[in-house]
């Protein structure tokens, strides 16, 4: 099959588009390489990707209504995975401009890109964090989600309401997946895991928000693939509507539109997952508890049962497992094996 990904030399798009890769498919990656983060990383991604003929990629933004929507008319893609986004909660309160340029305007290009070449199904990524600040767990896809803790969660939610808005007009089969602290190899220095593993091998302290007591639902970013290419072939109609039980599906009544959490549903306490990390690293933090920031979320906990009904599946990597592949990554790729 055709797939088009935007964000392709990203996190969770190179570990897509390699998977996608490796089985045979064809793969037309689009990213805007932004300075976000250290692009070297993204380059040294993008370098890993281009060894497979079956890859092309388009340098650009989605800000560029224009390539966007040359990019994904050359590529005639069967399926359309929406992944580019501006990250990141804390710098939300920093520069909140870039998530309205690239979260909405940029996904707004996207949708209407992909009205116009109809793929067989577009998948779009949101988040965990629109479900802010719930009281009700796990959370579920029908749950309330109307007050976003910070703009981009808000800007992630404006993403899903146009997206259903497209489906309903265009019948364009529409799927958004809600990922929940997706964590592994190749991971964004901007996360916590990466930022504690640097400081931890460096021999220097690491900032603790909450004071420990906060928790995710950490997902291993092979379990998010997989979860995505399982969805992708669930395209959204009347003919895999979840019958039972009632209320658990989101099968829009009308548009072909679904939201699936994609999570394991098993949360853990930052302490444990420090406690996890130094165990993986074979050294001891050096720890220092702040107040929980402005923005963040106390918990995040995914309720995966519409995922499982619909794909016979969820995340179910350990803990441990998922943070030793991305020590052991990391390692590899800096040279860093001890601290200093």
């Amino acid at each position: 099959m055709r797939y088009f990904i935007t964000g392709a030399a990203g996190f969770i798009g190179f570990h897509l588009a390699r998977r996608l890769l490796e089985e045979g498919h064809t793969v037309v990656g689009f990213d805007g390489m932004t300075s976000y983060y250290d692009v070297a990383l993204k380059e040294a991604r993008l370098a890993a990707l281009n060894q497979f003929p079956s890859f092309r990629f388009h340098r650009a933004m989605l800000e560029d209504h224009a390539s966007l929507r040359k990019a994904m008319e050359e590529a005639e893609p069967d399926v359309v995975v929406h992944l580019a986004a501006q990250a990141g909660i804390r710098y939300s309160l920093e520069e909140p401009r870039s998530y309205v340029e690239s979260n909405i305007v940029g996904t707004w290009n996207l949708l209407d890109a992909a009205r116009a070449v109809a793929p067989r199904h577009l998948l779009l990524a949101s988040t965990s964090s629109v479900y802010g600040a719930n009281d009700a767990i796990p959370f579920r896809e029908s749950d309330h989600t109307d007050e976003p803790l910070n703009i981009y969660a808000a800007s992630k939610k404006a993403m899903e309401v146009m997206a259903h808005s497209y489906a309903h007009l265009y019948r364009l089969p529409t799927t958004a997946f809600r990922f929940f602290t997706v964590y592994g190899s190749w991971g964004r220095p901007d996360m916590a895991l990466f930022k504690f593993t640097k400081a931890i091998l460096e021999g220097r302290e690491i900032e603790i928000y909450g004071e420990g007591r906060m928790s995710r639902d950490f997902t291993f970013v092979g379990d998010l693939v997989e979860g995505i290419l399982r969805l992708s072939s669930v395209v959204p109609s009347e003919d895999n509507r979840v019958a039972s039980p009632a209320g658990l599906d989101t099968l829009s009544h009308q548009a072909p539109y679904r939201v699936v959490n994609i999570g394991g549903g098993s949360p853990a306490g930052l302490l444990e997952f420090v406690a996890t990390l130094e165990e993986a690293l074979g050294q001891p933090a050096k720890r220092k508890l702040l107040p929980i920031q402005q923005g963040e979320a106390p918990r995040t906990y995914a309720s995966p049962d519409l995922l499982l009904a619909l794909t016979g599946y969820k995340p179910a990597t350990p803990l441990s497992a998922g943070v030793k592949d991305f020590v052991d990554w990391y390692r590899d790729h800096y040279g860093v094996t001890a601290a200093r």
